[in-house]
């Protein structure tokens, strides 16, 4: 196949030029832990989670609800992938006939 419907080329996660480029490897795990507690307290039934981190220009702080856990797993991921830790992928889907 070829024109638009052909095979994209797959992204390439970079972490030299990642949102997160500029902090050190324990503020982004120290990050990570806080948006996981922050995810778990949305999924056990609380109404809203905030998140607090610094930054090299200051401090930040981020609330979360119920409406916005699916952006909050999107920054759980990239923050892991910024980590190196492997991510979970789902297999190809395949047709059946």
């Amino acid at each position: 196949m070829s024109g638009f419907f052909g095979r994209l080329p797959q992204a390439r996660y970079n972490p030299n030029t990642s949102l997160f480029a500029g902090m050190s490897r324990d503020q982004v795990q120290a990050y990570l832990t806080s948006c996981q507690q922050a995810y778990i307290e949305l999924q056990s039934g609380a109404k809203v989670a905030s998140v607090s981190y610094a930054q090299g220009d200051g401090n930040r702080a981020v609330t979360y609800t119920q409406a916005n856990a699916t952006g909050l797993a999107s920054l759980i991921k990239q923050l892991q992938q910024q980590l190196g830790m492997p991510g979970v992928r789902r297999k190809a889907l395949r047709p059946v006939f």
